[in-house]
């Protein structure tokens, strides 16, 4: 990390010296046609007042809202300047002006393996911004370069940290696709340890690009299928044997005045099945009417 810190500059503010500057041409001139015409020891008079003027112009320099100007005398930081308008400062100091607005970039879709050694494609776009200008003209060789390359490694690292899904509902893990929030967080933090050596903040990071590879996409996606369908299964189920349980009890307890069903085992076994079979089926059931007893 750099040691140098941006500080303030001692730049005053330019309209002033844009009217003395002004006011000294017109003088040199008004001092040359005299010299001329009465006394020719006045054009040295005039030559050394439009020097000056021209001096006093040549320090002059503009900065937008937003902006900042580093100021440098052969190569030693002098200060920065943040103030918009017209501004003046030593004509022989260098104004290297940094943009100090909000931006924001999409890093390149890249194929990664993530924790779980599978390949995914993921992408982010980062929101930043210049806060130290030294830092920025100093710290490295070109900010806007060390940013996105710096951003490109960050997503790089942040996919092989986390896995893309998990399948295993009993175990608690952090995935890229199930917990964006703090995985945007983490992302965030990372670029923000990296940038601090460029004078920049990172207000926002966002994953906006995360999918498989296509060579197992389509594998995956069956499996979340596959997934999805055994849990759908285990809830039906789950629902089934309370609805057979709670229908069995009513059946022997009676309700409603009307005369309590007595049932063996046998008895709740078939009922318990064919109930089960109903509820849990995919398909619409066809019931069977026996006309005979249970026994045959």
């Amino acid at each position: 990390m750099t040691d140098i810190s941006e500080t303030p500059c001692n730049a005053r503010p330019g309209i002033p010296m844009l009217v003395g500057g002004v006011l000294g041409l017109i003088l040199a001139a008004a001092i040359f046609v005299v010299g001329v015409v009465a006394a020719p020891a006045l054009v040295i008079l005039a030559v050394l007042v439009l020097l000056v003027a021209l001096v006093v112009l040549i320090g002059l320099y503009m900065l937008q809202p937003n902006k900042g100007a580093v100021l440098t005398l052969f190569g030693d930081y002098r200060g920065t300047d943040r103030t918009s308008g017209l501004r003046w400062a030593n004509p022989l100091y260098r104004k290297q002006k940094v943009s100090l607005r909000v931006r924001n970039f999409t890093t390149v879709p890249s194929k990664v393996n993530d924790a779980n050694g599978n390949p995914i494609i993921i992408a982010a776009v980062v929101v930043w911004k210049v806060t130290d200008t030294a830092r920025a003209v100093f710290g490295v060789d070109d900010f806007v370069d060390y940013v996105e390359i710096q951003s490109e490694s960050a997503v790089r690292q942040l996919a092989r940290s986390y896995p893309y899904d998990s399948f295993d509902e009993d175990v608690v893990v952090t995935t890229l696709i199930g917990d964006t929030g703090e995985v945007n967080e983490q992302l965030r933090h990372e670029l923000q340890e990296r940038a601090d050596d460029a004078g920049v903040e990172i207000l926002e990071s966002r994953i906006t690009d995360l999918s498989y590879a296509p060579e197992i996409a389509e594998a995956m996606l069956r499996r979340q299928q596959a997934a999805a369908v055994v849990a759908a299964r285990a809830k039906i189920v789950e629902g089934a044997v309370l609805m057979v349980r709670d229908a069995i009890e009513q059946l022997e307890a009676g309700a409603d005045d009307h005369e309590a069903i007595p049932l063996d085992t046998d008895r709740k076994a078939t009922f318990a099945s064919n109930l089960m079979t109903v509820i849990a089926s995919d398909a619409p059931t066809s019931p069977v009417v026996n006309v005979g007893t249970l026994n045959r």
